[in-house]
């Protein structure tokens, strides 16, 4: 064997050796029953927004069950839609729609309009009619217990003068306008919902309700006739007739009270070819 050979062999002995050296002092051996190191995944950073839960019509007043909840990574939020929080949550309570949305669609800032925001009042009313507010006391607007999407019959209740001249007057009552929605009570619109705060127990001094052109003159001439009073309708009679009926006077409801305005009787008597009248009093 020749020097060279030897010495190639003792070069390649002792490189292997200076790896061997370096890579223990690289990778230090484990302390018995010490784990490796978990590796530590970070979560990308995700936001949440309302979306609608099924086909929302324009005009809607917004219900919580109306709109779900989509996440996506922050980076990927679509602008200007609504964040879903506590405060968004709250402040839909009582807000108008005012587009479509698809089920699935996002729902944007610019789509909602919220009470006592100016148009907020025109935005609820159904095309071509009026709002007009009636004073109501606890008696006439039925204990408070009227909610903006009743609909309810307007009663008007006035005292007229005999046309005899006698000194007992005449009460009358009619039904002035049948089947009209309530849109307000006070400043809260709403189907069911305040829009201002907690209302438990308050009594309603204004109820505002929708009417059409002729119904709103209408109104407004009844206001000075009497009193106006509401009557709610039941859920299923919303869809029946808006016609009144026929007006209630006094004599109609109480006997004294047809007695005194017409105290006299006539009653006429056939006997044969003879006809009497005889009167009662």
């Amino acid at each position: 064997m020749s020097l060279r050979v030897v010495i190639i062999g003792l070069l390649m002995l002792t490189a292997a050796a200076l790896g061997l050296i370096a890579y223990q002092i690289a990778n230090p051996p484990r302390a018995p029953g010490m784990a490796a190191a978990p590796q530590v995944v970070i979560a990308p950073i995700t936001t949440s927004y309302l979306i609608a839960a099924h086909a929302v019509l324009p005009g809607t007043l917004a219900r919580s069950d109306d709109f779900s909840v989509r996440t996506v990574p922050s980076d990927r939020l679509p602008p200007g839609v609504v964040i879903d929080s506590p405060e968004s949550r709250a402040s839909l309570r009582g807000a108008l729609l005012k587009r479509y949305l698809d089920a699935g669609a996002p729902l944007l800032s610019e789509d909602l309009i919220r009470p006592k925001e100016r148009g907020f009042l025109a935005a609820v009313l159904a095309p071509g009619s009026r709002a007009v507010s009636i004073g109501v006391d606890p008696v006439s607007g039925v204990a408070g217990l009227i909610w903006p999407g009743d609909h309810v019959d307007i009663i008007l209740t006035q005292e007229l003068d005999p046309p005899d001249g006698s000194r007992t007057k005449l009460v009358a009552s009619e039904s002035v306008l049948a089947n009209i929605r309530v849109i307000a009570v006070d400043q809260d619109i709403a189907q069911g919902a305040p829009a201002t705060g907690n209302t438990a127990g308050r009594l309603a001094s204004t109820v505002t309700v929708q009417v059409t052109t002729d119904q709103a003159e209408r109104l407004a001439v009844a206001r000075r006739l009497g009193t106006l009073s509401l009557a709610i309708r039941a859920v299923s009679d919303e869809l029946l007739s808006s016609q009144v009926g026929a007006p209630t006077s006094g004599a109609d409801v109480s006997l004294v009270r047809a007695r005194a305005t017409n105290p006299t009787a006539t009653v006429q008597v056939i006997q044969g070819d003879q006809r009497n009248e005889v009167k009662f009093r």
